[in-house]
């Protein structure tokens, strides 16, 4: 029976995180890595092997970097866990430890829809395999219908269409990103999908996926019929807790695995992190269902840290997003103006529009929309909407961390940035400063 100081469970963002988080702050003790799958994708980039990349080998995350930080590696599956010896149990060995992070990340969820296990019916399965046998058959197809006008729909979406597939998604909420977004930004986002061929069905419900053996239609709630080759299921994850449930460790309200602050579970010698873990918001302190990789490797450089000696504490999802929908990016930190309101904050909001260059006939020069959200008694950050060139990924990092430190809007109006005429906006007209003005006028 092999020994370790610490084992990971799960090999994806939250338990990798956590392993090389654990070399740096425990360099003497030894580490190991049990993974099921034999490659481990990077879980952003799937949407972009049916588009950008040329296929699933190049959504690889390299192994190699766990022996640089002398990590073994083990591809195993572990079927269960005996708790009172400190024992694992996988298909092939037993292994002791005395810390552990169980980080076996989500899965798909499947909705009981009528024919959903017909031929041709696919889910986003973190699988190297599944998703290489996904992009074949979207190879053959010329019609594709994606369930979830999500960030994950919508980046299948507007990389299916590329290949000059006909593509449809249907959507339940009147609009497709609206669970982050505000509606006008959401139309924004549906007007480049649709100006690019992708038909848009929202406020729409999916009752059946008709077809003999193989899909051949998918029938809607409100009659309609969208004729396709091939369905992507694409509506969201559920925490993936089958071995915690079986171990005995406690599950918390949104059904993950229940964790305190400092990411231990109920057991005191095992710590989780990622989509399996519980979450709360940064905001109101309540469960949270977001699940994200940044999210997961936040919480996995928390639980790494924390093994033998508690050095950091979670203080809640703050939900940071981004997106590209066409050549436009869409990206967001903390609360939209919508679900802030939705959450009984009293708010006033700015607006600004630049260029990211100065001045605007620089060479790159492109529009960037920024929309911030205060708490209006306290006017402390409590979230940001940028739209425009691909630089706003960059700008909603800033935000998230003014809204970490509840910075408010009279210190973000006297903010100090670095400027350059090929790299930024002018400070002059720096957006983030000029919507902070513009919400203190009001």
């Amino acid at each position: 029976m092999r020994s370790y100081d610490i084992v990971l469970i799960g090999g994806s963002a939250g338990g990798a995180t956590a392993a090389f988080t654990a070399r740096r702050q425990y360099p003497e003790k030894s580490i190991l890595v049990i993974r099921k799958d034999e490659k481990a994708l990077v879980p952003c980039g799937i949407p972009y092997i049916f588009g950008t990349l040329k296929n699933p080998s190049e959504d690889i995350m390299g192994d190699g970097v766990y022996a640089k930080n002398n990590i073994d590696l083990l591809i195993d599956e572990v079927v269960n866990i005996e708790r009172s010896a400190k024992v694992i149990l996988t298909k092939n060995e037993e292994i002791k430890y005395e810390k552990m992070v169980l980080a076996p990340g989500s899965k798909p969820l499947t909705p009981p829809i009528k024919g959903i296990d017909k031929k041709g019916v696919f889910s986003v399965k973190k699988d190297f395999y599944y998703l290489t046998a996904l992009k074949e058959e979207l190879e053959k197809v010329e019609k594709v219908t994606i369930i979830g006008g999500g960030f994950i729909g919508v980046e299948f979406a507007d990389e299916i269409r590329k290949k000059g597939k006909e593509v449809s998604i249907i959507e339940m909420l009147p609009h497709c990103l609206m669970i982050a977004f505000d509606e006008d930004i959401s139309i924004q986002a549906e007007r480049i999908l649709e100006k690019n061929g992708v038909k848009l069905f929202t406020n729409e419900k999916v009752v059946e996926f008709v077809g003999e053996e193989k899909v051949e239609k998918v029938r809607l709630e409100s009659g309609k019929e969208i004729e396709t080759d091939l369905v992507l299921v694409a509506i969201g994850a559920v925490p993936n807790t089958d071995l915690a449930e079986k171990i005995g460790l406690e599950i918390g309200p949104t059904r993950a695995i229940a964790v305190d602050r400092y990411m231990r579970t109920s057991d005191p010698d095992i710590f989780s992190a990622g989509d399996c873990a519980e979450k709360v918001s940064f905001f109101d302190g309540k469960p949270s269902k977001l699940r994200l990789a940044s999210i997961a490797t936040m919480e996995g450089r928390i639980a790494g840290a924390n093994l033998f000696g508690v050095h950091r504490m979670n203080m809640g999802t703050l939900g940071v997003f981004s997106t590209v929908v066409g050549n436009t990016a869409f990206a967001l930190a903390g609360l939209s103006e919508r679900t802030a309101k939705e959450k009984g904050y009293n708010v006033m909001v700015g607006e600004a529009e630049s260029v990211n260059r100065h001045p605007g006939t620089m060479p790159g020069a492109e529009k960037v929309s920024v929309r911030l959200i205060f708490e209006k008694g306290s006017k402390i950050l409590l979230g940001g909407e940028v739209v425009g060139a691909k630089s706003s990924a960059e700008v909603v990092n800033i935000l998230s961390a003014l809204i970490q430190q509840k910075v408010p809007a009279y210190e973000i109006a006297t903010f100090q940035m670095g400027t350059h005429p090929a790299l930024t906006a002018s400070p002059v007209v720096y957006p983030l400063v000029t919507a902070a003005e513009a919400a203190l006028r009001k």
